[in-house]
């Protein structure tokens, strides 16, 4: 009977020494980088779209602004000199998931009207606004437990009637 203790002990340890760590994993570049490069390279225009290229300047940038989100969450912009997406969330959410739901807006831009039409599509064009051609980005895990994303443009899109690309 004793023996029996110590395997399912040892084994229920092991179960838990072997266990995913769940936490709020930090993004490479990348992460950030090859969805909306993606989605740059899929628009159908004559001169295709400059790829984004990190810079780490814009990366301090919404690092610093994440951080001041950290105490709430709240996806609130940062109203700074620079273009913005933000993505949120009450847990966990990757880096590539927060620039899919920004691409995925995709289906309502409207190019003829230069408009959104039946959703929300101002991340979708930030992210293919030609004349951004530098990002950086930043996560942070808030004291509630979810995330907040964070990625910033330069030069700025998203002007008034302005096309994107």
């Amino acid at each position: 009977m004793g023996s029996h203790k110590v395997s399912f002990f040892v084994f229920f340890f092991l179960v838990l020494a072997f266990q995913p760590h769940v936490g709020h994993a930090q993004c490479s570049q990348e992460d950030f980088l090859n969805g909306q490069n993606d989605a740059r390279s899929d628009v159908d225009v004559q001169v295709p779209l400059p790829p984004l290229v990190w810079n780490n300047t814009l990366a301090e940038y919404a690092q610093d602004y994440a951080k001041q989100r950290k105490s709430n969450c709240q996806l609130v912009h940062s109203n700074g000199p620079y273009g913005e997406n933000l993505a949120g969330s009450t847990g966990d959410i990757s880096c590539a998931n927060a620039v899919k739901l920004w691409v995925d807006e995709k289906p309502y831009y409207d190019r003829n009207s230069n408009s959104c039409v039946g959703g929300v599509c101002g991340h979708y064009t930030q992210v293919v606004w030609r004349d951004s051609t530098q990002v950086g980005c930043a996560k942070v895990e808030c004291d509630n437990g979810g995330t907040f994303i964070c990625c910033n443009y330069y030069p700025p899109g998203n002007y008034v009637g302005q096309r994107p690309y």
